[in-house]
């Protein structure tokens, strides 16, 4: 059973990606915003972690950074879970600052149930 981490401010994400992977078996470990994302990465340790792009706090740019910078978490594999593409035009985000972070994958939000756990048993291959 592998551990998960979800990363998102919003609620409804947090809980409805739990369930998709706690019906696959996996065992997760939820935080609402990028510091607690942080914190719990380290207090935890964990297999995987999904992580929204803009969240208020921290963003999921600079969580990503600061984990993957770091040599006893950067071998975590991350997927970016995110609504970002959508919002570009109005917000500060771009292609390129998610191309520039060390994610090992991306989604765009919304996405399906079966694509989500599918992207994260490929991570977990890794």
């Amino acid at each position: 059973m592998a551990k998960i981490l979800i990363v998102d401010d919003d609620p409804d994400i947090v809980e409805s990606v739990t369930i998709m992977l706690e019906n696959n078996n996996h065992k997760v470990i939820q935080a609402y915003g990028g510091i607690e994302g942080i914190e719990k990465a380290k207090a935890e340790k964990p297999d995987a972690i999904i992580l929204d792009v803009m969240m208020p706090d921290r963003d999921g740019y600079e969580v990503c950074r600061e984990l993957k910078s770091d040599p006893d978490y950067r071998d975590i594999p991350i997927l970016l879970l995110t609504a970002v593409v959508s919002q570009i035009p109005s917000t500060s985000y771009t292609h390129r600052m998610g191309m520039e972070t060390e994610a090992d994958d991306y989604v765009d939000k919304p996405v399906e149930p079966g694509e989500l756990v599918r992207l994260v048993e490929r991570l977990l291959q890794k």
